[in-house]
């Protein structure tokens, strides 16, 4: 036992001998000089420290492989410098590098110093800007001498080819404003920020009076075929450019650097394709009223971001004839926008401020009415005056901004609406339309509108002796259309009487009672039997009143004529006037009657 432990006891000597010869333990610690060259600074006010407590695993030495690392970080720079004796550019990259991305000044000063000595940094070259010009100072070097010879050139070079000639024009334009930047025509916000009495004049302000003239004169020559072709061109750039700048705008910034914008001379060709259009539009407006029907039906031009290139459009033809403007409002602008009541109102701003230009325009009244019927059309055809009508007179729940704007135009449109020789073909055929429409519109339960519409069917009567018979068409299944219009005759008979044609009237009155008649009987709802009724009431009285009329007039002719007849025996010397046999015709005539 005593030599177990004696042996026991040797064997643990041994072993407190081999921990004192090796003091790691047989452990081996890895070290990263990059790491070490940090920690250094810090780690040697602790190693001459007296507190051996804050030392690593407690250890009374300072580092036993301080040395180790000396000898690694002495053979790291030498391999440092062979490589960059072997490569001096791979040094300044690893340089650069290290200076990126360094977690401390220190490694960045480091970095730095391994540039040879005497390199100068390059300094950056900044790439030169170029001078702004604007569309203004481009237009005024146009020069019209220049412009005329131009003409004269491409018109003798494509002698037959008018479609050339007039891309040719528009690339003189072209050039003339090719040092203009996107940035000094941003003809897009313009558009949508400004009103239309500010944006009609943009870009064809700038251009000089002399040019202008230049311009249209050559237009004047074209024919009306290759215009119209040019204008559409020229509307599908514009409509082309626009969807590009509305993809970049909604994309993501990658997307929109990527998209082939319109720069350098594409920029320059937007104000040339804004100007020749508006050129050719004022001088040549009808052009526009046989490309406004391929806009107005496709989809393609309509939107709200694409209908100012449209009221711009229209109000360059306005420019040029203040008819034909109101004619391209009239017959495809509104009808096809302001269908609905509840429409967009920023479109219906839009379309009453073209309109409210228009009719604010020098004598635009006088120049609206002599043009109020043009080639067999109307200028108000029947269904926009329907339309603009109900947006003049609607239930009071239904009442917006606009609708003061719609009401102070409203005597205007209809002043032009039913304009015209009463008796013409184009005033016969209104009636025919008008008169349908007016039914419809007084049986919508709007007190305002039914006044209104009442009035226009009576003038239909006034106009058109066929209205009486659409008039007996149209009432067993409108009656409460007749008994609005029969009522409105009776409480204004004195100011209707001698407007409405008195046999037409009894003629249909006669009809109308004998329709009653036959529905009074199949009819049994309680309201239309009322309605009938009433009808039939309204239509007897005024039938009294026809016959009245009739027997008085009877009686004063009679006494007349006994009165001239008298006379005349009398005194038989009397002269007898030459148109007597007229005087007695007429007398003959209402005696029948």
């Amino acid at each position: 036992m005593a030599m177990d432990d004696l042996a026991g006891s040797s064997s643990s000597s041994s072993a407190m001998d081999a921990v004192v010869a090796d003091p790691s333990h047989g452990w081996q610690k890895v070290t990263y000089p990059k790491r070490h060259r940090k920690q250094g600074a810090a780690a040697l006010p602790s190693a001459a420290a007296p507190d051996l407590g804050f030392l690593p695993n407690g250890g009374g030495k300072v580092n036993v492989f301080e040395a180790v690392d000396r000898n690694a970080e002495k053979r790291h720079r030498a391999l440092l410098a062979a490589r960059d004796a072997a490569d001096p550019d791979a040094a300044r990259i690893a340089a650069a590098t290290a200076s990126a991305y360094s977690d401390d000044d220190d490694d960045s000063d480091e970095a730095q110093a391994t540039r040879p000595e005497g390199e100068v940094k390059k300094p950056k070259v900044k790439k030169p800007k170029k001078p702004k010009v604007t569309v203004a100072e481009s237009a005024a070097l146009i020069d019209a001498e220049n412009l005329a010879a131009h003409l004269v050139q491409i018109s003798e070079s494509y002698e037959n080819q008018q479609d050339i000639q007039l891309m040719r024009f528009a690339d003189y334009f072209g050039r003339s404003f090719a040092s203009v930047s996107a940035a000094q025509f941003p003809w897009a916000k313009m558009f949508k920020e400004s009103l239309v009495s500010k944006m009609v004049d943009i870009p064809l302000c700038h251009i000089p009076e002399p040019v202008r003239n230049t311009a249209s004169d050559w237009i004047n020559q074209r024919s009306p075929d290759a215009l119209g072709d040019f204008v559409m061109w020229c509307i599908d750039s514009i409509m082309s450019e626009l969807s590009g700048q509305a993809v970049g705008a909604k994309g993501s910034k990658k997307a929109a650097q990527q998209t082939p914008r319109a720069q350098g001379p594409e920029d320059c060709m937007v104000v040339a394709i804004f100007v020749v259009l508006a050129l050719t539009v004022r001088r040549k407006p009808e052009v526009l009223t046989n490309v406004l029907p391929k806009i107005m039906g496709n989809n393609k031009y309509l939107g709200q971001e694409k209908l100012p290139i449209i009221v711009w459009v229209i109000a360059q033809a306005s420019q040029g004839d203040l008819v034909t403007g109101m004619f391209c409002w009239a017959h495809f602008l509104f009808p096809t926008l302001c269908a609905k009541p509840s429409g967009n109102p920023q479109t219906r701003d839009l379309v009453l401020q073209l309109l409210e230009r228009i009719l604010s325009a020098p004598k635009a009244r006088g120049i609206l009415l002599n043009g109020a019927v043009r080639k067999g059309e109307r200028l108000i055809p029947p269904v926009t005056f329907d339309l603009f009508m109900r947006a003049a007179f609607p239930v009071s729940s239904a009442r917006v901004k606009a609708t003061e704007r719609f009401e102070a135009a409203y005597p205007t449109i209809k002043e032009l609406a039913l304009a015209g020789p009463p008796g013409s073909k184009t005033v016969k055929q209104a009636a025919q339309q008008l008169l349908p429409l007016c039914v419809k519109a007084m049986q919508e339960n709007n007190a305002d509108l039914t006044g209104e519409s009442a009035g226009v069917f009576i003038w239909c009567l006034t106009q058109n002796a066929e209205s009486y018979k659409l008039w007996e068409r149209l009432h067993p299944e409108n009656v409460e259309a007749s008994v609005v219009v029969l009522s409105t005759i009776v409480t204004k008979w004195s100011e209707l009487s001698h407007k409405l044609s008195a046999e037409s009237l009894k003629v249909t009155l006669k009809n109308l009672r004998t329709k009653n008649e036959a529905a009074l009987e199949a009819a049994t709802d309680s309201g239309k039997q009322a309605s009938i009724k009433a009808a039939d009431k309204y239509s007897k009285e005024i039938l009294g009143r026809l016959s009245r009329g009739g027997a008085c007039l009877k009686g004063s002719l009679l006494v007349i004529t006994l009165a001239v007849a008298a006379g005349f025996v009398l005194s038989p010397n009397l002269e007898i006037p030459s148109d007597w046999d007229k005087l007695q015709a007429m007398v003959a005539s209402h005696l029948s009657f």
